[in-house]
Order: C-alpha cells, then structure tokens, then sequence
C-alpha cells in the first residue's frame, strides 16, 4: 500500500488481553489496532510491532508500525485511532518514519520496568494489576548483587522460553542497565537491552527474587548465565508487574520530531 509509513508509540493496559499478538477468537492489542486502522483506511491494514507482550503485561512505550494512505498525517491519525480504540489502548504519540523502518528489526533499545510490591496494600484492588505482590522479606544487598551481575552481553538460554527462537539464535543479548530502585510500597526493576527473549524479564525476575528470599544461592544465579538450556531457572514472575517503557530507533529513520 503506497503512502506513508508511522510509528504510533502505545500505551496500554494488558489486564484484559491476550497480548500483543493476533489470535483466533481472542481479544489482543494488534487486533484491536488494526481494527481500528482498517475501519479508517477502508481497507486492510497490518500493524507490527517492536514486541510481542504477553497476556497481562502493560506498556507505555510499545512502537507500532503502519503504513496508511499519503492523506493521513501522522497527527491526524493519532487522533482519528483514538477516537475508535477502546479504553485501555492509547495512542501517545505519532511519528512518520522513513520507508526503511521496521517496528521489530530497526529497534536499537527496549526498555522494560518490573514493579514488585512488598507491602500489605499491595494486594489492593488498585494495585494488583500493576505489581506483583510479593509478601516474603527480601534481602535488597542481593537483589542489587543480581542486578549487577546481569548487566553485559550474555547468551541468554537460561532465561528464555526453550523453542521460541529459531535453532540457529545464539540467545545473545546486550544488557545496558539492571537496577533496582525503591518506589513506594516496594521495588521496580529497571532493565534496558538490545534485544529481549520470550519471558527472559519475568524469569530474570522470578529468578532474583528466590535468590533475595532465600530460596536459591547467587551462585545459581550464576549458573544461569551460562547454562544452555533453562531447566534449572526460576518460574517466571507474574505478567502483572511488566511494562514495556521505550523502544529506541536511529534517529534518521524519523521524518518527523
């Protein structure tokens, strides 16, 4: 389809989808954005994304690529898809990109954040949706041990769903920044890469958490890093908690601030 080609940068509540992706008879951000886009355009349109976020998780900084009609600037379709999208989608912002881009393949960075409640109050209606209320004392000096030696480049095959890559990836990724930061009535993980695995946050965080409350040795953390399979990692943590904050792109991909 001739025209231009947007990024439209996404939040959303993940509570009531089945994640990102479409699938049959389920209610999903993609589906219901290219709903949204096809009623607009009088066609079909396909959206991409920069990740496919599970059932459950949020994001305020998912990217999305479309390709619409010349007439529709990228403003004016921001705030035409806001007008037909339910509640919990929003688009915040809208971006023409060159026709180079590609919401999966040209992402430099993708930031994620984890919430952790450590409070009673955590398991507050207005709450639980968004953390994951974790009730056990933690030990933050190892929570911090964790975080530290997670930073760098490491094949990841610990921490990743066995299968969702193709047998040839070397589960290698670029860890930028792992920190815990206090927040109130708990903690929030803070983690930026190159690239993400399926489920790789949530089981890094199940995994820091054990090791925290006593359940595992750092050294198995350690182990981890280096295994080659993941039949040794921590459940993963719940949805809940994970957010999708920013995904990052070379700037001369942007037409448009």
């Amino acid at each position: 389809m001739a025209g231009r080609v947007v990024q439209l940068v996404l939040h959303y509540d993940g509570s009531d989808f089945a994640g990102w992706q479409v699938q049959p008879a389920q209610r999903t951000v993609q589906g219901v954005l290219e709903t949204a886009l096809s009623r607009l355009c009088d066609q079909p349109v396909r959206v991409t994304g920069a990740g496919r976020t599970d059932a459950g998780v949020h994001a305020r900084g998912q990217a999305a690529g479309v390709s619409v009609p010349a007439h529709w600037t990228a403003e004016r379709l921001r705030h035409a898809v806001n007008s037909l999208l339910p509640g919990d989608v929003w688009v915040a912002r809208a971006h023409e990109m060159a026709p180079a881009f590609h919401a999966r393949y040209s992402a430099t960075s993708r930031r994620y954040s984890y919430a952790v409640g450590l409070d009673e109050a955590a398991r507050s209606p207005f709450r639980r949706r968004w953390e994951h209320a974790f009730l056990r004392a933690l030990d933050r000096e190892a929570l911090d041990w964790c975080a530290e030696r997670i930073v760098g480049t490491h094949r990841f095959f610990g921490f990743a769903v066995r299968g969702t890559a193709p047998a040839t990836d070397d589960h290698r990724c670029e860890v930028r920044l792992c920190q815990w930061r206090d927040a109130p009535g708990g903690l929030v993980l803070e983690l930026e890469a190159n690239r993400f695995l399926h489920h790789m946050v949530r089981f890094l965080v199940g995994t820091m958490l054990d090791v925290a409350s006593g359940r595992r040795q750092r050294e198995e953390l350690l182990a981890l890093l280096v295994a080659t399979a993941n039949d040794d990692v921590s459940p993963p943590a719940p949805p809940e908690g994970l957010c999708l904050d920013a995904v990052t792109y070379p700037d001369d991909l942007y037409l448009t601030a």
